[in-house]
């Protein structure tokens, strides 16, 4: 059974995106293994909640990532 386990930052992702990423990956298994995984194939989209995950021993929050994503100057 094709699985795939989606980790997002809580908030981050409307109930379409969801299904959309469900829809995507599902086709994507298809394509890899045929059509007859469909039915079997599970695809989980789980959210963390801010500050309940982390990278390189380092604590991420959404205030953070933020930063990290503002121009430097």
């Amino acid at each position: 059974m094709p699985f795939a386990n989606y980790k997002f930052p809580q908030g981050t992702l409307t109930s379409e995106q969801k299904e959309e990423i469900i829809h995507k990956t599902t086709d994507m298994f298809v394509g890899y293994f045929g059509e007859g995984v469909r039915p079997y194939t599970m695809v989980l989209v789980d959210e963390v909640v801010d500050g309940g995950w982390g990278r390189a021993d380092e604590v991420l929050t959404m205030a953070r990532m933020r930063e990290w994503s503002q121009p430097k100057g």
